[in-house]
């Protein structure tokens, strides 16, 4: 007869099921030693015949356990590939929103290179925060050498000179100045980025943990 229990159940079992099956096989012993002439084995100071029992009975429970596991795993995938969830992005299976979920933390096969969204979003964020500093830079530069030209133009006494001439500075520097080319409207994308990632990553969370606490599987 088939067994029903909840995903969230069947995780927490296989979660178990790991640390069961480990301990039991670093507890278990399959081979010892013995002399000729006497009846227990040096290591478990048992008969032979106690200490097969014992290794046959580890043995069989080990791949009970692990036959317990696949079984669990595999309702588990089957159950995550029917199911779908809901968010205000689209609609995904349970394994696509956990596939997707760990490719934006950086946790999938690829690590963090698959971080598309957050990569993009650093590479915007690093690439327009230069370009500020150099806009900056450049214009203190350029305000520095208008400066020169106008000591050069009517001496360190302009009050009492000529502002016409002051016309070549302006343009000068309207023609220098050096300007942000920002086709995309960067500063608005980053957050438009950042506050879609956060908003999915959190939904998928949500939706995840309810359709595991809700979906009953069979094993």
């Amino acid at each position: 007869m088939a067994e029903k229990m909840l995903v969230t159940q069947a995780l927490d079992e296989r979660d178990l099921l790991v640390k069961k099956i480990g301990d039991k096989i670093a507890k278990a012993s399959f081979t010892d030693v013995k002399k000729h002439n006497e009846e227990k084995v040096m290591e478990g100071r048992l008969s032979g015949e106690d200490f097969r029992k014992d290794a046959e009975s580890a043995y069989q429970q080990i791949m009970d356990l692990i036959q317990r596991f696949q079984k669990i795993d595999a309702a588990i995938v089957a159950s995550n590939a029917a199911t779908m969830i809901h968010t205000s992005f689209g609609d995904y299976t349970v394994a696509g929103a956990i596939s997707m979920r760990s490719r934006m933390r950086g946790s999938g096969s690829y690590d963090s290179q698959a971080d598309f969204e957050q990569n993009l979003y650093s590479k915007m964020k690093n690439e327009l925060d230069n370009r500020l500093i150099t806009i900056e830079i450049k214009n203190k530069q350029l305000e520095s050498t208008a400066e020169s030209m106008r000591l050069s133009i009517l001496g360190k006494d302009s009050k009492a000179k000529d502002d016409k001439p002051l016309e070549v500075v302006t343009a000068y520097v309207k023609e220098n100045t050096t300007e942000l080319v920002d086709p995309l409207d960067v500063q608005k994308k980053v957050k438009e980025i950042q506050e879609r990632r956060a908003k999915l990553l959190a939904e998928l969370d949500t939706q995840i943990k309810v359709s595991n606490a809700t979906t009953f599987i069979e094993i």
